[in-house]
């Protein structure tokens, strides 16, 4: 009996230590957003309305969490339909043969400091990448779990075949190779 009892209390930890919880977007507390230099003086800002996103994770601080991201194309929005219609073409998303951008990596947390690191794909090309997070913590609502973070980085578009690059008279670019991502996001714990 005194056997049966360790294991089952052995079994029970083994359970405990691989437990592991899912995370889901709130969409409505979510925004997936850009900015690029613009003209060389300015920066443009955009959108992407339609995506999805989990977060598994085995530790109560995110430490190793498993995370998977998709971004529509066709969802892009700069608030400027022409503008839109061009990202939408194959000069950049190419949005009808690529419908998707995606990631999929683990939160890493190093002291104090968080990061994302993980596979980002944008039209079939896929790049490592890492971006800095904000961790917001977590929060009881009383109607569930909620936590937030917010992860910034920046990719080269023309690594992943984004390649339109029409060139002023100055010889500079009038849209930047360099875009910065930011992304906030709000969980909901699955129950």
């Amino acid at each position: 009996m005194k056997k049966l009892n360790v294991l089952a209390a052995l079994l029970f930890v083994a359970g405990m230590a691989t437990a592991q919880t899912t995370w889901n977007l709130d969409k409505a507390h979510t925004n997936i957003q850009f900015n690029v230099t613009h003209m060389v003086v300015s920066e443009v800002n955009g959108a992407f309305t339609d995506f999805d996103a989990t977060v598994v994770s085995k530790s109560e601080d995110f430490n190793g969490a498993e995370v998977t991201f998709t971004a529509k194309t066709a969802s892009v929005n700069t608030g400027n339909e022409n503008r839109d219609k061009h990202l939408k073409s194959d000069d950049f998303f190419n949005a009808e043969q690529f419908p998707e951008i995606k990631f999929k990596g683990n939160i890493v947390k190093t002291g104090g400091k968080y990061q994302l690191k993980g596979d980002f794909t944008m039209r079939d090309v896929t790049k490592p990448v890492v971006f800095d997070i904000t961790y917001g913590g977590q929060i009881d609502t009383g109607r569930g779990v909620k936590a937030g973070f917010k992860f910034t980085g920046k990719v080269n578009r023309l690594d992943y075949g984004l390649k339109w690059s029409n060139k002023l008279a100055t010889g500079e670019l009038a849209v930047a190779d360099e875009v910065e991502v930011v992304v906030k996001v709000e969980l909901n714990k699955a129950k």
